[in-house]
């Protein structure tokens, strides 16, 4: 049976490589990059289990016993605790923004701005209650010792955003009038006006000021719900959620 003659540069039979070897198309590079993402992928999977069982409280040599290393090795992939920790807070930002973003999506009508409210706050609501701890870790008692960095914030805009945005949608539509700001107090005025100019330049500030007073009594209400208030007190959670949220979209005037 012929064989192929041998590769000239490496004196091996042509397309033969060892495993340390790129497969053809593939840099050396890549590959390293590829091997990295899986394994911060792993470590931050690792320490969502661990938030599951002990909280906020996490332990790199924790991390690293349960996936077999020596703690030093994680170090290659993130130089402390709140490091890890902030990696954490941006996916469940994130995770808990596209949340709300899909569920505002899926609302056929856009002109249905109620419609599209309730589908955010339910839509936050079904993720906090399958991501308990990841919900916990970025909406319940701050990490003692631990400083949220500027990288967290973009993440943490995109479920106020989404909500905002039904907001901003209906006055541009011309169903929502600008209540007017005589009852705001100056102070207020001055950060709405910040955050306005931030996210929502079209929005009055008296609509962004109700706008976030929804957003404080959804995320309220989750927390009730999911850090145990409800108990031996409301059974019927699905219903007295809804009611709450519709409660808003009247107060909004959606």
């Amino acid at each position: 049976m012929p064989t192929e003659p041998p590769d000239p540069a490496t004196g091996r039979p042509a397309g033969h490589r060892t495993p340390s070897e790129p497969r053809p198309g593939r840099s050396a590079g890549s590959i390293r990059a590829r091997v990295r993402a899986e394994m911060v992928d792993e470590i931050k999977a690792t320490a969502r289990r661990h938030l599951a069982t002990d909280g906020a409280n996490l332990s790199l040599r924790a991390v690293a016993r349960d996936m077999g290393m020596v703690s030093s090795a994680l170090y290659r992939y993130f130089a402390s605790r709140d490091d890890l920790l902030t990696a954490l807070i941006i996916d469940a930002y994130n995770d808990c923004g596209a949340a709300a973003e899909a569920a505002d999506a899926g609302v056929a009508d856009r002109a249905d701005l109620a419609g599209r409210w309730l589908a955010v706050c339910h839509g936050v609501r079904h993720w906090a209650l399958a991501h308990p701890a990841e919900y916990a870790l970025v909406f319940g008692s701050p990490v003692p010792g631990y400083s949220a960095p500027q990288d967290t914030v973009v993440a943490a805009a995109r479920t106020p955003a989404a909500l905002i945005g039904v907001l901003a949608d209906g006055h541009a539509r011309g169903a929502l009038a600008d209540p007017g700001c005589d009852d705001v107090d100056p102070a207020l005025r001055t950060d709405l006006a910040r955050i306005r100019a931030l996210i929502a330049p079209a929005l009055p500030e008296a609509l962004l000021a109700d706008g976030a007073l929804g957003w404080t009594q959804l995320f309220g209400a989750v927390s009730f719900e999911l850090f145990g208030q409800l108990n031996n007190g409301v059974d019927a959670r699905d219903a007295y959620f809804d009611h709450q949220m519709r409660r808003i979209t009247g107060l909004l005037g959606l």
